[in-house]
């Protein structure tokens, strides 16, 4: 019961800033002389107008679903794993190697890749793991410095063994096989970007809640989160969990990072951190960092990205517009402690809640009833 009202606690306050998100968005359309109502119309009706945009929507939100899901995962261990963009860069990058590399039937490559980044993300996240369970760094530091060694692995990597010819900062272009793309999705959407990465992704939404809900394991890793010394005198391995709940993390970015690179785009380019693996912190915020509120989270932030630039086609409106609403939703659900705070206050002082307080009955009547 108790479950139900928080999850209900957190899709209102979730739901209540992107409203006020929205609101500020409205505000400011009308200080650049703009028309809110329409240019929201047009903003949504960009990511939904036909089936085309609405598999390019999920196209968007694919790698998004991922980040999200793996600093919610991290968050609900404990952990903040702000090192998603890192352990994309090396899922795509190994999805890409193995992709540029062998010849071998779509099934098997496909999966080859899959299982390459699942890997290479998860050593990316590991190791911040290690260093927070053996040295207690902390992982926001070791997740920074583990981005940085990955933008600059790959600026190295690439150019010397993945050049295409002709292109100074991009890899070759991902062969069909290789490609999550598949033409009967391709088609069904209308030549969408849309590609195998969303069934994938609602897959580990589906697992992951399992783990954090069902099992042994997810029961372990949120009690190390929430109290790291009760867990260890309970008999629970806190440092073997600490580095599995990363390593976990990592993989689903890495993940993430394959569907971005051989899914959404056609090749790798260097000199570029995928902006997906920080906005998953935005989603992972407004998701309650729930693997479905997660899910639900990155589908409307991937609306919002494919709706912007329709928008700004059809109004006089700037796509920035649209981006300055994205950084007010995750203002609004970074700070929904402070706001569900200050709301149940003024229900606290509210007419019906001093009436209860006082009517025959209530919290502050004598025995009996008896005024």
């Amino acid at each position: 019961m108790k479950t139900r009202v928080r999850v209900k606690k957190d899709f209102t306050m979730s739901l209540f800033a992107v409203l006020l998100g929205m609101l500020a968005g409205a505000l400011l359309m009308l200080v650049t002389g703009s028309n809110p109502i329409e240019n929201f119309y047009y903003l949504f009706r960009g990511g939904l107008m036909n089936i085309e945009r609405i598999g390019n929507t999920l196209a968007t939100a694919t790698p998004l679903i991922f980040a999200g899901l793996s600093v919610a995962f991290a968050f609900k261990t404990g952990l903040f794993n702000i090192g998603g963009a890192g352990q994309m860069l090396i899922g795509g990058l190994c999805a890409t190697a193995i992709g540029l590399t062998f010849s071998w039937p779509k099934p098997i490559l496909l999966t080859v890749i899959v299982l390459a980044s699942l890997f290479g993300g998860a050593l990316w996240g590991a190791l911040p793991g290690v260093l927070k369970a053996r040295f207690n760094v902390h992982e926001v530091v070791s997740t920074i410095m583990m981005n940085w060694i990955a933008y600059w692995s790959v600026f190295y990597i690439v150019p010397q063994y993945f050049k295409g010819p002709f292109l100074e900062t991009e890899s070759q272009r991902i062969p069909e096989a290789a490609s999550l793309k598949i033409p009967w999705l391709t088609s069904l959407f209308s030549g969408s970007y849309i590609n195998l990465g969303i069934f994938l992704a609602v897959v580990c939404v589906v697992i992951i809640s399992i783990i954090l809900e069902r099992t042994t394991l997810g029961y372990e890793l949120k009690a190390v989160g929430y109290n790291r010394d009760a867990a260890s005198a309970a008999g629970i391995n806190v440092n073997r969990n600490i580095v599995l709940s990363m390593a976990i993390a990592g993989a689903l970015a890495g993940l993430g990072g394959a569907t971005f690179y051989v899914g959404f785009a056609s090749n790798m380019q260097i000199g570029v951190l995928p902006s997906q693996g920080f906005d998953g912190i935005a989603v992972a915020l407004l998701g309650a960092n729930s693997p479905w509120g997660a899910l639900a989270a990155a589908i409307f932030f991937g609306l919002l990205h494919t709706g912007k630039g329709f928008m700004s086609a059809m109004t006089v409106t700037p796509p920035e517009i649209s981006d300055t609403i994205i950084a007010t939703i995750i203002y609004f659900a970074a700070t929904s402690v402070l706001i569900e705070r200050n709301w149940n206050r003024i229900k606290q002082y509210s007419p019906v809640a001093l009436y209860k307080k006082v009517r025959p009955g209530g919290v502050d009547s004598t025995a009996g009833g008896e005024q």
